[in-house]
């Protein structure tokens, strides 16, 4: 699984990190970034999810 944040889309909304908080963090301005290594989901079940909850969509995931 490859997952993919689409910097110019996101508001900072943080629910992929309140989704997710395994594979999604908030950089220093408050925008979704993944956690250091976690790029691949490594099978987290809620990256999914976490994906649908972003209000802009500005995450895509995508089966490798």
């Amino acid at each position: 699984m490859r997952i993919r944040i689409d910097k110019d889309r996101c508001v900072g909304a943080g629910m992929c990190a309140l989704t997710a908080p395994s594979v999604f963090t908030q950089d220093d301005d408050g925008f979704s970034e993944l956690i250091e290594g976690r790029d691949d989901g490594a099978g987290d079940p809620l990256v999914r999810e976490a994906a649908r909850a972003c209000p802009v969509r500005a995450i895509t995931v995508a089966d490798a």
